[in-house]
C-alpha cells in the first residue's frame, strides 16, 4: 500500500479560439502557419494543459492562480516558462514525473510532422527523457468549433511519483 501512496494522477485541458495572422505557438514550437490562438499569454494551448496536470497531480494551485491573466506581467508570457516554473514547484514539493500523454483536437495544421520536435521541446522543459512524453493529434472531422477551425483542445494526464515520503 505504502507504494500507491507515492504515485498520484494529474489531469489537465486547456482551449483557445483561433484567429487568422500567425504564428501558432503549439508544444512550444513555433509554427508557420497563418493562424494564432487567443488569449492572455502567448496561449500555448497543449503546454496550458501540460502546466495543469503536472500542478493537479502534486496537488499544487493551477495554473490561473499561479500565471493569472488578470496581471499585466503575463501579457504575451512563453508558456514554455511558465510550465518550467510549474515542474519547479512541483519538484520543490517532493514529486518527480514518470510520464505524460497528451492529445491535441485541432483541424488544422495537421500535427503529424510537429509531433516529434513537440515531443523534444516538452522533455527538454521538463527535464525528462522524450519517451516519457507521448502525444496525439486529433481533428474535429469537420464538425462543431474544433472542425471548423475555431477552436483547439488539449488534454493532457500525468503520472508522478513522490521522492520522499
Amino acid at each position: 500500500m505504502e507504494t500507491l501512496k507515492r504515485l498520484r494522477v494529474g489531469l489537465g485541458f486547456d482551449s483557445h479560439r483561433i484567429e487568422p495572422s500567425g504564428p501558432m505557438i503549439l508544444g512550444g514550437i513555433r509554427l508557420d502557419v497563418d493562424l494564432h490562438f487567443v488569449g492572455h499569454s502567448d496561449a500555448d494551448v497543449l503546454l496550458h494543459a501540460i502546466t495543469d496536470a503536472v500542478l493537479s497531480g502534486a496537488g499544487l494551485p493551477d495554473i490561473g492562480q499561479l500565471f493569472p491573466n488578470t496581471e499585466e506581467i503575463n501579457r504575451g508570457r512563453d508558456s514554455a516558462e511558465m510550465l518550467s516554473q510549474a515542474m519547479q514547484a512541483v519538484r520543490d514539493s517532493g514529486w518527480e514525473l514518470i510520464n505524460l500523454d497528451a492529445v491535441v483536437q485541432i483541424e488544422q495544421p495537421k500535427l503529424a510532422h510537429h509531433k516529434l520536435a513537440m515531443r523534444q521541446r516538452i522533455a527538454t522543459i521538463l527535464d525528462v527523457t522524450v519517451d516519457e512524453v507521448s502525444l496525439k493529434g486529433k481533428t474535429g472531422e469537420g464538425i462543431g468549433e474544433i472542425g471548423r477551425g475555431e477552436l483547439a483542445t488539449a488534454q493532457c494526464v500525468a503520472l508522478l511519483y513522490k521522492n520522499q515520503l
